[in-house]
């Protein structure tokens, strides 16, 4: 649930994470990727490295409903080895007591951190820090952001029992439950992390749900029913890409990306085919971008718009040069700068 925090609140939550992060950073794992200053997801992506050593075999845990689930008497033992001050303490203490809002009701809690606030992320590394240690203990190749850990092993034999014993561990010493649904054991090039996984050449590269959830993006993003001027769908696509493709240039095998980029402009096409309404609004656009003679016959068609933005007519009239001079730019676009 979310619990998100009044601006005084957020105020002294902010201060307080400011306060605590310099005492705890140096306690912290170098495996832990997740909240911390100076790290980001990409740096997480470590398969690649545990691969080439021959450890292709990973261990992918997940925990069901972590922020919820966090036990509130394992977390303040956890706090008061390096916090003294009872005042801190209670502090902490009255933030995880706060509930949440849910629909209109606050509801109080027994468990867990509420998400949405600035301190509650150091809360969940505070927390997992006990499994970092274990697993640096056992002397295991991992990385972990957050509550997502992926371990790194020699065989399929390993994997299996090292799942075994992780999990009854996580069970016993931190009182949470590893979702069995999204947890499992394979190949690197079988299991994602942070939206990557290795292929068999290991190389990194977008996981196929990653692209999928893109996709829904675009076709979210290049709806003709929406109340916005070109320019508006112009920069919110620019943005969307933008940020996207900031986060999956890690990729090194890039081609399932770059051969969606056909998929995306025909969306784009089919959207702005939609926009220009009735056939003579057509013609007139088509004209505009240069469209002479029998290819001008194509504002008449009734035939379906996702039909007509695959159309030479279109594809000349829209065309990729074109796409990219007006700023409706591809990942292809920005790979290079």
């Amino acid at each position: 649930m979310l619990g998100i925090p009044t601006v005084p609140d957020r105020f002294i939550q902010q201060m307080l994470l400011q306060a605590l992060t310099p005492i705890w950073e140096p306690r912290f794992s170098e495996h832990s990727y997740g909240f911390r200053p100076g790290r980001r997801a990409a740096d997480a992506v470590r398969a690649q490295e545990y691969a080439e050593r021959g450890q292709d075999w990973v261990v992918d845990l997940d925990i069901t409903k972590f922020f919820d689930h966090v036990n509130w008497d394992v977390l303040m033992g956890k706090i008061a080895q390096a916090i003294r001050d009872k005042r801190v303490w209670k502090l902490i203490g009255k933030y995880l007591r706060a509930g949440a809002m849910v629909e209109g009701v606050v509801v109080a809690s027994v468990e867990g951190t509420p998400q949405g606030g600035p301190l509650s992320p150091l809360l969940a590394n505070i927390y997992l820090e006990a499994l970092d240690r274990e697993l640096e203990r056992r002397g295991h190749g991992f990385s972990r952001y957050a509550d997502d850990c992926n371990i790194y092993v020699g065989s399929q034999a390993a994997a299996e029992r090292v799942m075994a014993s992780v999990r009854e561990w996580i069970e016993k010493h931190l009182r949470l439950q590893v979702n069995a649904t999204k947890s499992g054991i394979g190949r690197v090039w079988e299991r994602k992390f942070l939206v990557f996984r290795l292929n068999r050449e290991r190389q990194i590269e977008a996981a196929p749900e990653s692209m999928e959830r893109f996709k829904t993006k675009v076709r979210e993003l290049w709806r003709s029913c929406q109340s916005r001027t070109s320019n508006q769908l112009r920069g919110a696509w620019q943005q969307c890409v933008r940020g996207w493709w900031g986060y999956y240039r890690l990729a090194e095998d890039r081609r399932s990306i770059f051969r969606r980029e056909g998929w995306i402009r025909r969306h784009i096409r089919k959207c702005f085919w939609l926009r220009w309404h009735a056939p003579e609004g057509r013609e007139r656009r088509l004209r505009s971008l240069g469209l002479r003679g029998r290819m001008l016959k194509v504002a008449q068609s009734h035939r379906g718009a996702w039909h007509l933005a695959g159309t030479g007519s279109l594809q000349r009239a829209l065309s990729n040069a074109t796409l990219r001079r007006y700023g409706f730019l591809m990942p292809s676009d920005l790979a290079g700068s």
